[in-house]
């Protein structure tokens, strides 16, 4: 086997199946078509896979386009063992709610964090007042 430096070495995955994860958060599922010298992607067949718990959901996107800086991790998805999964499969609207109910969640536990720190005469920088640096 020989070593190709950079993103040359993902040459050979073209036309396999595989999972990006983007530093948003979200999960892509696809057919890797292209990539560049500065790793953007080209998935084909992309899903959206959204997780809940021991529940996801597959929102499918086409065609997709990512941009190298925007990709935490690529990984080339078995597909002998694709279906072996303890999770289970629920339809898009399902999942959005189990989402949206799921943040909302996350929302009030993080304003009670925030008013019990108030309460007792300390405060935390909100996110969206510091620097993203």
């Amino acid at each position: 086997m020989n070593y190709m430096p950079g993103t040359a070495s993902l040459i050979e995955d073209i036309d396999k199946k595989h999972l990006v994860l983007l530093r948003d958060g979200r999960t892509l599922i696809g057919f890797l078509r292209s990539i560049d010298q500065f790793a953007n992607l080209v998935l084909h067949q992309t899903v959206e896979r959204i997780h809940v718990g021991r529940k996801y959901g597959d929102i499918p996107r086409g065609i997709f386009v990512v941009r190298g800086e925007n990709v935490v991790l690529l990984g080339e998805i078995d597909l002998e063992k694709e279906s072996d999964t303890p999770l289970q499969q629920v339809s898009i609207e399902e999942i959005l709610e189990e989402q949206r109910v799921e943040q909302q969640a996350r929302l009030e536990a993080e304003r009670l964090k925030t008013q019990a720190l108030k309460d007792r005469g300390l405060s935390i920088p909100r996110a969206d007042t510091l620097d993203e640096y």
